[in-house]
């Protein structure tokens, strides 16, 4: 669905080069291509082999980045960052990366993710003398990683990595290497590539196929990726531990084009819709999906279901991002302003209308309301992941618990607040079967839907997360 109306956004995106004369170059291209992964600030860092030099900014990547400014970032080593703020807020000391100096050298860090552990590291190095510069989860680890008694930043990298809990997946850049890492559960998605004698480094493989690169493998869970010029090296910083992708990469938050372990996105969402034809089977006249998430599987329901398909919805793709605004008055207007009903498709029609998740319940309230006064006879929810009882605390935004309808209200109780005339979830097997076609919840995270998380949830946390409704 549109997560910057309904609640649901997203998490962020890293990308980085080493070894290629046009990085700069090379990163815009792949944060252009995860946009969609966060829109409120973006950055890049480059390294001469030298030192490092950036330029980051509140906006798009368009907008803060031009022609001009891309050739003042000259290096063969680069790491950039898109932005949606969860941990630490917005503001422009916040867009990363982070970029430190020091007399013993520079460092430079982009996080996809949240620590579940930041509060307490904070206040464990605020009384050992550190002064943060910024309220971003993220910049613990530059301060553990300087604290540090080891001689070596791969051993100092190391070292720091095992203090922290939670989600992350890390670039780190210094003058003469680039480093990756991934939480030992694999939260977040991490991909390595090739571009020649190039190596780059994406959130999403998308970002590969933009720039020709070649997809190699997934960065493993508890892995630190070492890239300098001698080549490159894997080191582990933490024993894996049960492997726990986020299942709403496959839901929601990817692109369709890109493969996540393995799997690609748009096949996953496509089967999730054949699933939700098994489990809610209807006799209606047409299928569509809210775009643009929605749209693989609400194809999926129509092929197996044998409903024709049709553009029922239409998204307006020129207006501005209502997620900024505050207000839930602003909210529910961006509703109209970004969707339209097709009338010649849907009048006189049962519909089946195909999203991906239900968060507050208002945009879908919106939306069934939407085709109705368009001339829909029914309109039949169907939601291709279970619903979303609980926040995640691993950096996607996902509302207070207080916000989120599902977590006090029945299936049948959101049917009548959205006006549907069903509403059916899709089951966590089901959604699970989808993706991996085979049974069983291994491997993924289920925390949104379950309350059951990969780690232990600090209290700080908890009640950040839980009181700010």
């Amino acid at each position: 669905m549109l997560a910057e109306i309904k609640g649901l956004n997203e998490e962020c995106g890293i990308f980085g080069v080493w070894g290629h004369p046009d990085a700069s170059q090379l990163t815009y291209y792949g944060l252009h291509s995860l946009q969609h992964r966060g829109q409120e600030g973006t950055g890049i860092v480059v390294s001469d082999g030298n030192t490092l030099k950036g330029k980051k900014g509140e906006g798009l990547v368009t907008e803060i980045f031009t022609a001009d400014t891309i050739k003042e970032l000259h290096g063969n080593a680069a790491i950039g960052h898109v932005r949606y703020a969860t941990a630490g807020g917005g503001g422009y000391e916040n867009v990363q990366p982070l970029l430190f100096h020091s007399q013993t050298g520079s460092l430079a860090l982009a996080h996809n993710g949240n620590l579940v552990n930041a509060n307490s590291l904070k206040h464990q190095l605020e009384t050992q003398g550190s002064i943060f510069q910024t309220s971003s989860d993220s910049e613990v680890l530059a301060h553990l990683i300087r604290r540090s008694g080891f001689p070596q930043i791969k051993d100092q990298v190391k070292n720091a990595l095992s203090m922290l809990k939670g989600a992350y997946a890390y670039l780190i850049m210094t003058e003469t290497e680039l480093m990756a890492a991934l939480d030992p559960h694999g939260l977040r998605p991490l991909s390595l590539g090739c571009l020649g004698d190039a190596y780059v480094l994406a959130s999403e493989t998308c970002a590969f196929d933009v720039i020709g690169a070649e997809y190699i493998r997934d960065i493993e869970p508890g892995e630190l990726l070492i890239i300098n010029d001698n080549g490159i090296t894997s080191e582990r910083f933490a024993h894996s531990s049960t492997k726990a992708i986020c299942m709403m990469e496959y839901v929601y938050f990817s692109r369709p084009d890109s493969n996540i372990h393995g799997i690609n996105v748009h096949t996953a969402r496509k089967n999730m819709g054949k699933r939700l034809a098994i489990e809610a089977p209807f006799d209606a006249d047409v299928v569509t999906g809210v775009p643009d998430s929605s749209i693989s599987a609400a194809i999926g329901y129509a092929e197996a279901s044998g409903i024709p398909y049709e553009m029922g919805l239409i998204k307006n793709k020129y207006v501005g991002r209502t997620f900024i605004q505050p207000s839930q008055s602003l909210r529910e207007q961006g509703v109209k302003m970004k969707l339209s009903a097709v009338r010649g498709v849907v009048e006189g029609k049962r519909v089946v209308m195909v999203d991906d998740s239900i968060v507050r319940g208002t945009t879908s309230r919106r939306i069934v309301n939407m085709l109705k006064e368009a001339g829909a006879t029914e309109v039949h929810v169907v939601i291709s992941s279970p619903p979303i009882k609980n926040p995640c605390f691993y950096g996607i935004d996902t509302s207070s618990k207080e916000e989120l309808i599902a977590s006090d209200k029945t299936v049948e109780e959101i049917r009548q607040i959205i006006g549907a005339d069903t509403l059916t979830f899709l089951s966590l097997e089901g959604m699970a079967a989808a993706i991996t076609q085979t049974e069983g919840l291994n491997g993924f995270c289920l925390g949104c839907f379950t309350g059951n998380y990969p780690t232990e949830i600090y209290p700080d946390t908890l009640q950040y997360y839980y009181q700010r409704g």
